[in-house]
């Protein structure tokens, strides 16, 4: 099955997104008629489970906003779903090596290519009523997120299938912590690393941050996939403003 990925998507421009957590279908609803470029559903750390996937994606349907999924683990089991259900990418954490990232290609992917089972039924061709062929092969995107993946950005970057190299930063930092070595590039460092291995084989890179105020950096160094907060911070940050607010005023 040849399917291709659209030009727009694997483009240099900028597209601001966001973490969805929650699990809840009208804040991903919310989210894309806001006009965010894409969204993240969590299934590794955010309280939405498998189940509730499908809902989030229907509520995006139409609005715009790529839909991307951060499965857990590379399982082939749960990639196929995803897809199935109409994520248009997957998002895995900690790819460490070429080897894992080409494994984690052939879950994406029908044969020839792949391994992925197929059903033509599903709601990713649209229940039936439209083939494979004709729709545009899912985006993968590979998480750094230790200091061996930086090493390896290069070479996970040059693996035919794999679209965004994505920096998970709390993992990262707390990698370069727990393996202190005097060899070990700073954090700064590790990102201009992930940022010029994309480079050198024309693919992209992402981050996801917590202040909007670090956007114009990253988009100087060539991060393109920005992804800014969650649904669940943004709401307790406002929660805290709040009760912080009344405690003010009425003191």
């Amino acid at each position: 099955m040849n399917m291709k990925t659209p030009g727009s998507l694997l483009d240099q421009r900028p597209r601001l997104g966001t973490w969805l957590s929650i699990g809840s279908p009208v804040i991903a609803e919310l989210a894309a008629e806001c006009g965010l470029g894409w969204v993240l559903f969590d299934l590794e750390h955010g309280c939405s489970s498998e189940p509730d996937l499908l809902s989030q994606l229907q509520a995006i349907r139409g609005l715009g906003a790529v839909g991307i999924v951060r499965v857990s683990a590379p399982h082939p089991d749960i990639i196929a779903r995803a897809l199935d259900w109409g994520a248009q990418g997957i998002m895995v954490p900690h790819v460490n090596s070429a080897a894992e990232a080409e494994m984690i290609v052939r879950a994406v992917h029908y044969p020839p290519r792949g391994r992925r089972g197929y059903s033509r039924t599903v709601r990713a061709h649209r229940f039936g009523l439209r083939s494979p062929d004709d729709l545009p092969s899912p985006l993968i995107f590979a998480q750094i997120e230790t200091v061996d993946a930086v090493e390896n950005a290069e070479e996970i970057a040059k693996v035919d299938g794999v679209d965004v190299l994505f920096v998970g930063p709390s993992d990262l930092n707390f990698d370069l912590k727990a393996h202190p070595k005097p060899t070990n590039p700073s954090y700064a460092e590790c990102l201009k690393k992930v940022a010029g291995a994309t480079a050198a084989v024309g693919k992209s890179c992402g981050i996801l941050i917590r202040d909007a105020s670090e956007l114009t950096e990253l988009r100087k160094q060539g991060f393109t996939w920005l992804a800014v907060d969650s649904d669940l911070s943004i709401l307790r940050h406002r929660y805290q403003n709040l009760v912080e607010d009344f405690a003010t005023n009425t003191s």
